[in-house]
């Protein structure tokens, strides 16, 4: 029984080290290929814009600039794992349609006034 109960605890352990979080900040290339979805590719790309133009602020920042990194290959690849700055795609806030259409309007004005 006692060894039962050890075997179990060991491969709940191993299944935790499995889904272990990679911070797309930290990681490096052999790290973001265990990514279910990345590959060699897209881990060269996102090293090189890090190395380029230094962290990624949140999961927007990460989209807007790694070709390829959508809304649903970031969803997915945080399913897998990945995280910005500790926090996964669920955990990062969208912006609310008040908040956008805000954005909308200011940006509308902005238009105005450069065209006066």
């Amino acid at each position: 029984m006692l060894k039962k109960w050890v075997l179990a605890c060991a491969m709940a352990a191993c299944v935790g080290l499995a889904f272990a979080a990679v911070d797309v900040n930290k990681a490096d290339q052999a790290a973001l290929d265990g990514i279910k979805g990345i590959g060699p590719t897209m881990s060269k790309a996102i090293l090189a814009e890090r190395r380029q133009h230094g962290d990624f602020r949140d999961w927007a920042d990460l989209q807007a600039r790694v070709k390829g990194i959508g809304d649903k290959n970031s969803a997915r690849f945080s399913e897998a794992g990945l995280t910005v700055n500790g926090a996964s795609k669920l955990d990062a806030k969208p912006a609310t349609s008040e908040q956008a259409s805000g954005r909308n309007a200011s940006a509308k004005a902005d238009g105005m006034r450069s065209k006066r």
